[in-house]
């Protein structure tokens, strides 16, 4: 089976985006010379899945920043709507996480870097998340898009590993029970 995996920034207050999905506040972080893995992390996966929201904000920093395929979940946007550059490197699907993940499975995709706050909080009320690495960065926004929300039932974590950083980040990495 397809596995998920999460690799995130979220302000000390839990978010992850401010409410139009700005991300500004993490430029304010000074981490050169920090080495998050974030390279190494995206080197093991195979496909990135994220929402609309996450991929308008993406596209909207220039370059795309990707060398694996994307899949945008979303009921909105169409392949029309996916920049002529874009295409074949990204596609638009409306699928439910489970049907997503078999279906990367069936194309021989076993590892999906999922991104986004609205489509973390699915595939983790779907128990499809193996683990994530979140990096608590040192400022409060007040209001904004939540990387977690309200859950049916308790998801049990346990704690792989704690990395602190000078620059006062500090990385988080979980394994998800089941």
């Amino acid at each position: 089976m397809t596995t998920g995996h999460i690799m995130m920034a979220m302000s000390l207050d839990g978010f992850v985006a401010r409410p139009d999905h700005a991300l500004d506040w993490l430029n304010k972080q000074t981490t050169q010379n920090e080495d998050h893995g974030f390279v190494a992390f995206q080197d093991r996966m195979d496909v990135i899945v994220m929402g609309s929201g996450s991929f308008r904000t993406v596209v909207g920093f220039g370059e795309w920043p990707y060398t694996i395929p994307c899949i945008v979940l979303s009921r909105t946007l169409t392949e029309s709507d996916i920049p002529e550059d874009l295409r074949g490197k990204v596609e638009v699907s409306t699928l439910e996480p489970k049907a997503l993940l078999d279906s990367l499975e069936k194309r021989g995709l076993k590892q999906a870097y999922v991104d986004g706050g609205a489509i973390i909080r699915s595939f983790i009320q779907a128990g499809l998340i193996e683990d994530m690495k979140i990096s608590i960065v040192p400022i409060l926004l007040g209001e904004g898009i939540r990387i977690f929300g309200s859950n049916d039932t308790d998801i049990d974590l346990e704690l792989v590993s704690s990395t602190a950083f000078p620059s006062g980040l500090v990385d988080l990495e979980y394994k998800v029970k089941r």
